[in-house]
C-alpha cells in the first residue's frame, strides 16, 4: 500500500489537471470532464485518509460525492444537448442565452 503523501501527490496533480481545464477550455463537454476530474480527485483523498484512519466516514463521503457527481453528469449533459439543439454549438463564448 503506498503512503498518504503518494495518494495526496496524485490527488493534486488531479485537481491541477482539472482546475487548467476549467479555467482554458471553451469547449462545454471537456469543462464538465474537468469538473468531474477535479471531484475525484477529492475522492481520492477522502478515500485515502479514511483507509490510512480505519475510518468508514470517507467511504460514506464519496458515495454522497460520487451521487452528486452522476446528477450533475445527467443534468449538465441534458443541457448541453438542449443548447446545442438550439445553438448548433458546445463553444461556451458563443452562448448568450442569460442575457436580455
Amino acid at each position: 500500500m503506498l503512503s498518504i503523501p503518494a495518494y495526496i501527490i496524485v490527488a493534486l496533480v488531479l485537481f491541477c489537471i482539472g482546475t487548467i481545464g476549467v479555467l482554458i477550455t471553451r469547449n462545454i463537454i471537456i469543462l464538465f470532464m474537468s469538473i468531474e476530474l477535479m471531484l475525484n480527485a477529492a475522492n481520492l483523498v477522502l478515500i485515502a485518509f479514511s483507509r490510512a484512519l480505519n475510518l468508514m466516514d470517507g467511504h460514506a463521503f464519496v458515495f454522497l460525492v460520487l451521487t452528486v457527481a452522476a446528477a450533475e453528469a445527467a443534468v449538465g449533459l441534458a443541457m448541453v444537448i438542449t443548447l446545442y439543439r438550439n445553438r448548433e454549438t458546445i463553444n461556451i463564448d458563443r452562448f448568450n442565452i442569460l442575457k436580455w
